[in-house]
């Protein structure tokens, strides 16, 4: 975080932080599995460079696979992850070699991911600057997750405003009882954590009113209760 000494909205934006990170460890690889097959099915049926094109995304999955086993471990090494070692590739080589294919795409995003814990947020934000939207409904919450480190990224930066917006767009861009109450309640704490309560109770009552069956919503009637 930006201080030292967090303010209780901060520490409970904090501890939402880490919550939404291990919703993206323990679900994002069942998404990315989906995506990477869309594509594999494409490739199959529209003969695009078939012998170029299909053996150079396979050799990415592959690779991506391997770093994702390293993310996803009960304790994860996210430098190993990141840069790979002599005997394992990293989510960075897989996207510099492979960034035009969907799973060089989505190496981005994981790399943008580990940067972010190992606390290099220059980092974090060019390999997530570099992700770029995929269609389709997994590859929606793949892009939700997306923006959502970039507001986690403004959230280390102290620009909790900018946070907000990112957060509210995640909970938008894809709408789940999952990803979009998580955001949501991640948005109200960043809204209370720049001052702009209104905002903040404005994003509860969403979670109250559509996500009463969230983890999230005793969060939200309990806020907006006070």
């Amino acid at each position: 975080m930006a201080k030292e000494v967090m303010t209780p909205q901060e520490e409970a934006l904090a501890n939402a932080q880490s919550q939404a990170e291990n919703f993206f460890e323990k679900n994002s690889k069942m998404v990315v599995v989906a995506i990477v097959a869309i594509f594999a099915i494409a490739i199959v049926v529209f003969g695009y460079k078939k012998l170029v094109s299909e053996p150079r995304m396979n050799q990415a999955q592959e690779m991506l696979y391997e770093a994702q086993y390293l993310f996803e471990e009960a304790t994860p090494d996210y430098s190993l992850a990141l840069n790979g070692d002599e005997s394992t590739p990293g989510f960075a080589e897989v996207a510099e070699q492979y960034g035009n294919t969907p799973a060089g795409n989505l190496a981005n995003m994981y790399a943008a991911a580990c940067a972010l814990r190992l606390g290099d947020l220059e980092a974090s934000e060019k390999y997530i600057n570099a992700y770029k939207n995929v269609k389709g409904i997994p590859g929606e919450m793949v892009n939700a997750m997306a923006e959502g480190i970039k507001g986690d990224i403004a959230v280390e930066k102290g620009d909790y405003a900018k946070a907000a917006s990112y957060f509210e767009k995640a909970a938008e861009i894809s709408t789940n009882d999952f990803t979009t109450p998580l955001y949501l309640r991640k948005a109200a704490l960043a809204y209370s954590a720049s001052g702009e309560e209104a905002k903040a109770q404005a994003c509860y009552k969403t979670i109250n009113e559509k996500y009463s069956r969230s983890l999230e919503s005793r969060e939200a009637m309990k806020q907006l209760a006070e």
